[in-house]
């Protein structure tokens, strides 16, 4: 019987080989996870941006001598940085992890750290000095949809390699791409299935940051209420950073919507919620149920004013696992008591950690004999098991609703038990027939 990746086991079969590989019996890839769906080969039709064949190959990464060089890419700085900033302390927290206990195939792993700066343009750019110039084995990095499309088409035409931990709208699959966060069917359909039935709410007003994701997301969730014969009540969309949204609040209100479905990114939340407080509107007059909103969010929106507003996600730092109670501690010591885990932070980790295990089983860091070893492969990560897909490059996760604390935490009160088959491409939803065109 296959086993399961557990953090310690993989430190510890580390420690204990001075070989290159490590033991076989460890990284076997194992079969596919328990899930809650169980919908039709989820083979990615091409996308525009993935039918262009490659069109330049870049040398090896390099791994010559003790070391092995990969990319961290993140916002830090602009209005994305508010997330952003913790996602790469956890990648450079499980890099330090993994060299403490031998690094991968007995060589060190080395970040190379860049800054896109909440800029698309920026995103690209820097994917490409990272590919070209420092050849790096992988990329770890990106948030928003915006960077990821800005940078896909440089990972496919230099035929890189992107890991991406944050939740996002679907309806994608690149072979360039390894999906950590949760795709829609994993998240934000859950999440209506959960408004719809447990909360009885049937007036969504969609409200979003004017880029793709939430466009996308916002496609889908409209599709899914007409399969429940209902419509939004109100669609509004502002740019990211906005920092005015007495007008959109007025709109809310005069629509008579009982749940705001909030695709807001970066610092625009904190904003709205804190004008939402300031007229009187609490979790009990008007609801609201964010997919971009965590613990890291939280600290800068103010606990007061997120208490009882709802989030989805597939972790919280109160998530109950032994692998989550030494995940916690070791953020906290390392930087700080008063820092926080959130949903990204942990995929950003445990992602890092798929990479070296798919490394260590191929015996090598070049991108297809990684691909190749990654299929199947499972890890015991602080939010559960997690596997990747190897048809589609994301990976089963459990679906989970948190509400808000006032200590900034939140209460699980919805999950789904087991870990859901990621469907990118919907094709298990008679109602999204479609949406993918």
């Amino acid at each position: 019987m296959s086993k399961q990746i557990t953090r310690r086991a993989f430190l510890r079969a580390l420690t204990g080989t001075s070989a290159a590989f490590l033991a076989p019996a460890l990284l076997a890839a194992c079969g596919a996870a328990p899930a809650v769906e169980a919908p039709a080969a989820t083979t990615a039709p091409a996308t525009a941006a993935t039918t262009a064949p490659a069109t330049a190959a870049t040398t090896a990464p390099a791994t010559a001598g003790g070391e092995i060089k990969v990319g961290i890419m993140h916002s830090l700085s602009g209005t994305m940085s508010i997330s952003e900033v913790s996602v790469k302390d956890a990648e450079l927290m499980a890099i330090e992890e993994i060299n403490a206990a031998g690094g991968v195939l007995g060589k060190q792993i080395v970040p190379v750290i860049e800054d896109g700066a909440s800029d698309w343009p920026t995103f690209a750019e820097k994917a490409k000095k990272l590919i070209e110039v420092d050849q790096v084995a992988t990329v770890f990095g990106c948030w928003t949809s915006a960077s990821r499309k800005a940078v896909l088409p440089v990972f496919e035409s230099l035929n890189g390699l992107l890991w991406y931990p944050v939740q996002y709208e679907g309806l994608e699959a690149s072979p360039n791409i390894f999906y950590a966060g949760a795709t829609t069917n994993q998240q934000i359909i859950p999440a209506v299935e959960y408004l719809l039935g447990e909360s009885k709410k049937t007036k969504f007003y969609l409200l979003g940051s004017d880029y793709v994701f939430p466009r996308t997301a916002n496609k889908i969730i409209k599709a899914q209420l007409k399969a429940s014969n209902l419509e939004a009540v109100g669609e509004e969309y502002t740019p990211l950073g906005a920092t005015e949204y007495s007008t959109v609040i007025s709109k809310i209100q005069a629509s008579g919507a009982d749940v705001v479905f909030n695709t807001l990114n970066g610092d625009s939340n904190v904003a709205f919620f804190k004008q939402l407080k300031d007229i009187g509107l609490t979790s009990d007059q008007l609801l609201t149920l964010s997919v971009s909103v965590a613990e890291e969010e939280i600290r800068g929106i103010g606990p007061d004013n997120m208490i009882g507003h709802l989030t989805a996600w597939n972790y919280f730092e109160t998530t109950d696992t032994p692998e989550n109670k030494k995940f916690v501690e070791a953020y906290k010591a390392k930087y700080g008591a008063d820092r926080v885990t959130d949903d990204p932070i942990e995929a950003a980790y445990f992602m890092v950690y798929l990479w070296a295990a798919a490394v260590n089983k191929a015996g090598a860091a070049d991108i297809a004999a990684v691909k190749a070893a990654a299929k199947g492969l499972t890890f015991q990560a602080p939010s559960g098991l997690v596997t990747i897909d190897g048809e589609t490059q994301h990976v089963f996760k459990t679906a989970r609703i948190g509400k808000a604390r006032s200590d900034g935490m939140f209460d699980e009160i919805w999950s789904s038990g087991q870990p859901i088959k990621p469907d990118p491409f919907l094709k298990s939803y008679s109602w999204a027939a479609g949406l993918a065109g």
